[in-house]
This record gives C-alpha cells, structure tokens and sequence, in this order.
C-alpha cells in the first residue's frame, strides 16, 4: 500500500512539469510554423496551452518511466506555406527545444530563490507548500532539458531529423527522407538497448549542473 501511494505522489508531482513542458514544446512548434506562413496549426486547435491537445500516450509513459525523455503529439506543420521550405523548418523544429531550455532556465531561476529563502519557527505550513514547490522545480529543470535534449537526436520523427535535413545537400536530404518510416522503430530499438541513455544523459547532467551548480 505505501509504495501504491509513493508511486502516486511521484505521479502527481511528475505530471506539472511534464504537461507544461509538452505544451510549451508543441505550442513553439505550432507558433513559430504560423510566424513563417503556415496556419495549419493554428487551423487544428494546437495553438493552445491546453495540455490536452498535445499528449502522446506513448510519450508520456516514458516520461514517467525515465523522468527525463520523452514527447509529444507532434503539431501539424505543412512546409509548402513557408516563404523558404527548408529553412524556416529548420527555425520551426529548433523552436521546441528552445523553448524547453527557456522554461528550464525559469524552473533554476525559481529553484535557486526558493533555495535561498529562510525561515523561523511557526511557518511549518509555509515550509512545506514551498518545499513541494522547490522539487516541482527542479524535476521542471531536468524534464526540460531532457525533453530538449532527446529531441534534437536526428532521428525521425524527432526535431532533430528535420533539422539535419534541412542542413543537408537536397540530394542527401531526399536519402535520409527516405528513413522516415522506419525511424520510430529504430529509435524504439535504441532506446532499448540503453543507446539513447548513453548519449544524451551525459548532455543533460552536464546543462543540469550548469543551472543548479
């Protein structure tokens, strides 16, 4: 029974910071697609803060599993309304994962003040509403940066992919397109063989220790 109610405490305090990192993820994505002509997004309901909208079911059951990588229901983009194609799908996949290291960024800043404040006798209430406060921002901290992080792997479906893609020769991008398909099984097989952990926790320890030295 006690471990039920540890999992489910663990689960609550994990679902804040990973449904805000999702949304704001997606919600970049959806924004900076209409910034550079293309309103699909916005025509589908996804420029919203509603988490809702963006949930995979798959991506987050590996949030609450790792506590550090997962992702979204990607929002719907169609490049040929972009004013340059391959470059503004460049600016569009990296707007995700900016954001993401900007809500970490904020999640530190709030992390740090909490950390600095003191306190006498007679605030035990005080104390714990902000001590749940202060884990709920620093797992905001790591679930950003892992969110960014995992992201930027250049494996379809990821942001990442689209990025090399754009940064490619046409005739080499036209190549790599034709992984897409079988990215998600390939990324499924590397996560399962601890592949993915290997390269990119290194990253995320390595930003998290600049944030909260």
């Amino acid at each position: 029974m006690n471990s039920v109610l540890s999992w489910l405490s663990q689960a609550l305090l994990l679902a804040v910071p990973v449904l805000l990192a999702v949304t704001v993820h997606e919600l970049a994505h959806g924004y900076a697609a209409f910034r550079r002509g293309d309103p699909t997004a916005k025509l589908a309901g996804r420029l919203t803060f509603n988490p809702l909208k963006h949930l995979d079911l798959v991506g987050t059951l590996v949030f609450f599993v790792t506590r550090m990588i997962g992702w979204a229901k990607p929002v719907p983009i169609n490049p040929r309304n972009f004013r340059r194609p391959r470059q503004d799908m460049i600016w569009v996949s990296l707007a995700g994962p900016a954001a993401n290291l900007g809500l970490a960024i904020l999640f530190a800043l709030l992390y740090r003040f909490l950390g600095s404040l003191s306190f006498g006798p007679g605030q035990g209430q005080l104390v714990s509403f902000l001590g749940v406060i202060y884990i709920l921002a620093y797992l905001g901290v790591v679930i950003n940066i892992g969110l960014a992080v995992f992201n930027l792997l250049p494996i379809p479906p990821l942001d990442g992919s689209h990025v090399l893609e754009g940064l490619l020769p046409p005739h080499l991008a036209l190549s790599y397109e034709r992984l897409r398909p079988y990215g998600f099984l390939i990324l499924l097989g590397l996560i399962l063989l601890g592949l993915v952990d290997k390269i990119i926790y290194p990253i995320i320890y390595f930003i998290r220790s600049i944030l909260l030295p």
